[in-house]
């Protein structure tokens, strides 16, 4: 979700508690801890400490490696400074397509987005997309223009792509066979029904679920998870938003994670930790390793 989007966002009541742990790891593959700990409001950057204190919480139930994913440039460079630094995190860098659709996926961002990208912790790019519901049609041409852009940048540095995709399912699909995807793609907070889901297994995309998977009006996100192949399925929080049933309208953080994954095994059958074991051996694919490795 874009900042100017977060600012809108109903993120009432208190933190929910956390959910037991899960029986084997598992990975975030798309959280907003900038957003989480409110730093976008004042534009300070967020406590290293309250970051840290985060990161643990979902490490204790079984969550211990997270994608931390830039939507402007200020966020993008925050996500790498955080992976650069914390051996949990690896970061995803883009403009989001609403802040695309604005205006400001200028060239120097675009610039300074590819300039990112080549860091050795930066192992995506995204969230960039099409998005057709905050965006009116006046904004389309420049969101296109930027997905275009970013999917540029991915396959020039060999880097995964997260997609942003509201309300624009055939319009992705057109742009990224037109420009080639790159060989890692991964649907963030996968939002089709099962022929869509078909359609990007079919060309070898990731599909990630968030907390949406749990809500009650969910049914046709729960067929299209059933016939995803287990080795193309992801996590997500994208918290603070999202939060899963039963919390609900409560803000959403990384160690809420195992509500989606239980929903997940429930869903397609798969035994829970072999489920995790699946996830985070397609994380890793996708993603890379997450251990140190080069800093600069």
């Amino acid at each position: 979700m874009s900042r100017s989007a977060a600012s809108r966002a109903d993120r009432r009541g208190e933190p929910p508690p956390s959910p037991e742990p899960l029986p084997a790891p598992a990975v975030d593959s798309h959280t907003h801890l900038d957003i989480v700990l409110d730093g976008f409001r004042t534009d300070e950057p967020a406590d290293d400490a309250a970051v840290d204190a985060e990161i643990a919480a979902a490490a204790a139930v079984g969550v211990p490696r997270l994608v931390q994913v830039g939507v402007d440039v200020p966020s993008s460079r925050w996500a790498a400074e955080l992976a650069a630094r914390h051996p949990n995190v690896l970061a995803a860098v883009a403009v989001h397509p609403n802040e695309a659709g604005a205006g400001l996926a200028a060239d120097d961002a675009l610039a300074e987005i590819d300039r990112l990208a080549a860091l050795p912790r930066v192992r995506a790019v995204g969230e960039t997309g099409l998005d057709r519901f905050r965006t009116g049609p006046e904004g389309w041409a420049a969101q296109e223009a930027s997905f275009r852009a970013h999917i540029r940048i991915a396959k020039e540095h060999g880097v995964a792509l997260v997609i942003h995709d509201r309300d624009a399912h055939e319009e992705i699909l057109r742009v990224l066979d037109d420009e080639g995807a790159p060989e890692h793609t991964v649907f963030h907070c996968f939002s089709g029904d099962a022929g869509f889901a078909q359609a990007c297994v079919e060309r070898g995309h990731v599909l990630s679920f968030a907390g949406t998977l749990t809500f009650g009006s969910a049914g046709a996100l729960r067929e299209a998870a059933a016939l995803t192949p287990v080795d193309q399925l992801l996590v997500e929080t994208d918290s603070p938003f999202l939060t899963p049933v039963p919390y609900r309208g409560r803000p959403n953080a990384s160690r809420l994670v195992p509500h989606t994954v239980r929903a997940l095994a429930e869903v397609t059958g798969v035994e829970l930790v072999r489920l995790c074991d699946a996830l985070t051996r397609t994380a890793e694919r996708v993603f890379g390793p997450w251990d140190r490795g080069p800093t600069a």
